[in-house]
This record gives C-alpha cells, structure tokens and sequence, in this order.
C-alpha cells in the first residue's frame, strides 16, 4: 500500500539567505524545568532547590543551560531553516546566569550561507526582560536536504 503524505519541510539551502532571521519570546515555567529535569534525571540542586541555591552566588535556583541550548535548537527544528534541519555544530556563551520565571527574547539570524557544505551558520543572541544580554550562540545547520524521488511515499 503506497500513501502519499505531505510534511512540512524548511527552507533548504537554495531558499535561505544571509540576514534571514526570527524572534520569539519564552517564559521559563517550573512544568519545563521539572520536565527537564525528569527526562534527563539532572540532580543538580542548583536548578531546583532553593536552599542551596540561597547558599551560592546565585542566590537562586538558575536554568540548566542544557535545556536554554534545546529551546534554541527546537527554534531551528521549527522555524528556521525548519523542519528536517540538522545542527552540526553549537558553540554558545552563558553571559548571566538565567533565573526561574524570566521570560527571555531569542535573536536568531542566519549570518552565513555554505552552498559547498550545505550549512547555514546562524547567530543567536538572547535578551531578558530588562534586555541584558544573557546568552550568545553560534549554530551551524544542515538545512532539510530533499531527496525528490522519494518525498511523500511511505510504503507499508
């Protein structure tokens, strides 16, 4: 049996352009953090316990940086290039450390297009609500790449 289903696929290589970008704004909510740190069973009480974060510098508990890194790559995976997007590579900076409850603004902007590697290089810069800079990053990704004999056709 042969079914044809169209998926949303992102813009590949050809459809991207340098000084393409996207903005989006997320509120870091305790569900995320305890969803975060159930799936990957992080005991740091740094992230959750508010005594011992008292005890530290931070004075409170702080964002796993792991999990700011995933809100930047689902960005890729959803918006830009997309939906069949592939990091290759991730370099970011932690500028200050990001609190629980802060609602932060995410900066993406593709600054290189590689049409010989198939990698667009983008730029992401993170700005919390009295936009402080927090967090910058640098992402190479491998735009959806479409294999057109075969897009659509499931055979079971």
């Amino acid at each position: 049996m042969q079914i044809n289903r169209v998926k949303k696929v992102g813009k590949t290589i050809e459809e991207i352009e340098e000084g393409d970008s996207l903005s989006l704004t997320e509120s870091i909510e305790d569900n995320q953090l305890l969803l975060y740190l159930g799936l990957t069973n992080d005991a740091n009480p740094l992230y959750i316990q508010h005594d011992y974060a008292q005890q530290t510098a931070y004075q409170r508990p702080i964002v796993p940086s792991v999990m700011l890194m995933g809100i930047i790559t689902s960005a890729i995976s959803k918006h830009l290039p997309g939906p069949g997007s592939h990091v290759v590579n991730f370099s970011v900076n932690f500028i200050e450390p990001i609190y629980h409850y802060e609602t932060l603004t995410f900066a993406f902007e593709v600054i290189k297009v590689d049409k010989m590697k198939d990698v667009v290089t983008i730029s992401v810069e993170a700005t919390n609500a009295e936009e402080d800079r927090v967090l910058d990053a640098v992402v190479m990704v491998q735009p959806p790449i479409i294999e057109t004999e075969s897009v659509g056709d499931i055979h079971e």
